[in-house]
């Protein structure tokens, strides 16, 4: 339940999270609306930052770039792209494909290629460093090539229960473990937050 992963979040310390379930044309208007008013509803003076959000997961290509529009339309705030992770067969070009449909994070990109890194760099996609098992295994590629682009990164639970969940110190750790030094992780916290204040 978003309010059990919030209260959980919020013991971590983390200060903002974004719920964002698994969509498609199927569901995406009716989670959107769920996610919605149930974000609108979290206490403004609470210890943390909810906002709403969905993943975009194992879309057909041409399905990105309206299932954004709809997204936004909807109230959503940030929007997930469900990358090329090696864990799970995804459509090739993928990557591509959101990060050129305005979402704001590519999620496990898997194996990316320095030019959808550039792509991301140019369209200000996060490119995500994780925890979650199978999709962390191209971290440090992702990483790589993330600091060749100049592309924003985010580290990222991928949490989707309880046992997902990482400190802030532990997450920092995946960021340590993939490669990325203490000033690069620095980084990465100050650019995620001046975006999640534009929001």
């Amino acid at each position: 339940m978003p309010s059990e992963m919030a209260v959980r979040y919020a013991a971590l310390g983390y200060k903002t999270i974004a719920i964002t379930d698994h969509v498609d044309y199927s569901n995406i208007e009716q989670v959107a609306a769920s996610i919605v008013r149930f974000t609108s509803h979290w206490p403004k003076r609470s210890a943390i930052r909810v906002l709403p959000g969905v993943e975009l997961t194992h879309l057909p290509l041409e399905q990105f770039k309206p299932l954004v529009r709809l997204a936004r339309s909807k109230g959503i705030k940030i929007i997930v792209g469900h990358g090329e992770t090696l864990a799970e067969p995804v459509i090739k070009g993928t990557n591509r494909a959101a990060v050129s449909a305005g979402i704001d994070i590519l999620a496990h990109p898997g194996l990316i290629t320095d030019e959808d890194a550039r792509l991301a760099k140019a369209n200000g996609v996060f490119l995500e460093i994780t925890s979650r098992r199978g999709h962390c295994l191209t971290n440090r590629h992702v990483a790589q090539r993330a600091l060749k682009a100049g592309a924003g990164m985010i580290l990222d639970t991928d949490g989707h229960s309880p046992e997902d969940m990482l400190s802030i110190d532990d997450l920092a750790k995946i960021g340590i473990k993939a490669g990325l030094k203490r000033r690069d992780i620095d980084r990465i916290y100050l650019e995620v937050g001046k975006f999640l204040k534009r929001l």
